[in-house]
């Protein structure tokens, strides 16, 4: 990991910063001394929904339809829009 002087990464804010969002990471030092390392967050850890959470305010059967995949008729509708029917709007 490259070092770098507390005035030169000041005057390079920026640029250091794109280069760590990229997995680049510095070490500011001040007076030789390494005081910080900047470096790229860690990417949010998502959490699985866990649908045994449900048991007791709804029925298995509700529960295990929310786990099921959407009919493709729904997931049609919800990606393009309502089907227009022909009739009068």
């Amino acid at each position: 990991m490259k070092q770098l002087n507390l005035a030169e990464a000041k005057a390079k804010l920026s640029q250091l910063v794109d280069q760590a969002a990229k997995g680049k990471g510095v070490i500011i030092a001040k007076s030789g001394i390494p005081m910080a390392k900047l470096v790229p967050l860690d990417e949010p850890k998502r959490k699985k929904f866990n649908f045994d959470a449900l048991k007791g305010w709804c029925s298995d059967e509700v529960a295990k339809a929310l786990e099921e995949p959407l009919p493709k008729e729904i997931l049609d509708i919800m990606l393009r829009g309502p089907i227009d029917s022909g009739g009068e709007k």
